[in-house]
């Protein structure tokens, strides 16, 4: 045993105690949320992605935006907005231009980042409980050195929120002209909650205003600055938040595209 008196100045002894955490409150139960909340959206948009149907709603022209834009062979030409490229192999998305930006903006994202770090990898699973792994060699090697791209990736997730902009905009149709029903509410709520996620990203803060030295000088970055950062603080809830909307934005152009239901129309 070493003594107190052989120990170098400045360290402290660690108490003796045999269990792995002293925690007596459910620190388990935020973990495994995330991992049922995000095993199922994951499960629901690749079989989706992958049904290569049920995506466009030629009436009121909705789509979906796990099929925006449709740039695939396969795809109906009045569906494809901005053209197709690419074969209709089944394993190709027929949203393969923006989908693997889409996740990659998703999977480097600081929550995101937090949120599988504690509950896929256990790393570590809450505060004050050990970690899952014997050592940690931080974000510096493949596959997590590709988290320092994020800031790159904002830009084409920006990019996306534009072109599901106007697939919103374009939706409002109908057979005789203008239309407007609750599919356009779906899809114009969908959208401001993607633009409320996309800019509260911790890296559109940091270019509107992270290199600013002297905030009197931009007053209207400054002001920009401030919207971004009373954004950013509710980053986590506009994660989730957008997880669902999109989730019911496809399903319901799913389920009025299959007839399973009528669209309710207010104009036309």
């Amino acid at each position: 045993m070493t003594s107190s008196a052989t120990k170098p100045r400045g360290v402290r002894a660690r108490a003796a105690i045999a269990a792995k955490t002293l925690r007596t409150d459910r620190w388990w139960f935020a973990p495994l949320i995330t991992v049922i909340g995000l095993s199922a959206w994951v499960a629901y948009a690749t079989v989706r992605v992958f049904m290569h149907d049920f995506y466009w709603v030629e009436d009121y022209h909705y789509l979906t935006p796990f099929y925006s834009p449709c740039v695939t062979d396969r795809c109906l030409p009045e569906a494809a907005h901005f053209g197709r490229y690419l074969p209709g192999w089944w394993i190709i998305p027929d949203a393969a231009f923006t989908l693997p930006f889409l996740l990659l903006f998703r999977l480097t994202c600081y929550y995101y980042r937090k949120a599988y770090y504690r509950s896929f990898w256990l790393s570590p699973p809450a505060c004050a409980v050990p970690d899952g792994h014997a050592s940690y060699g931080g974000e510096t090697r493949f596959p997590l050195i590709v988290q320092n791209s994020h800031r790159y990736f904002f830009y084409f997730a920006a990019i996306i929120s534009l072109i599901n902009t106007w697939d919103a905009i374009l939706a409002f149709h109908s057979p005789e002209g203008f239309g407007f029903g609750l599919g356009n509410l779906i899809l114009l709520g969908n959208v401001v909650m993607l633009w409320a996620y996309t800019i509260s990203c911790h890296s559109c803060r940091h270019i509107i205003g992270g290199r600013l030295k002297n905030f009197s000088k931009h007053p209207v970055r400054y002001r920009a600055w401030g919207y971004v950062s009373w954004l950013n603080v509710r980053h986590m809830q506009l994660a989730w938040i957008t997880l669902g909307t999109l989730a019911l934005t496809d399903f319901y152009v799913m389920a009025v595209s299959a007839e399973w239901i009528s669209d309710l129309r207010f104009i036309n």
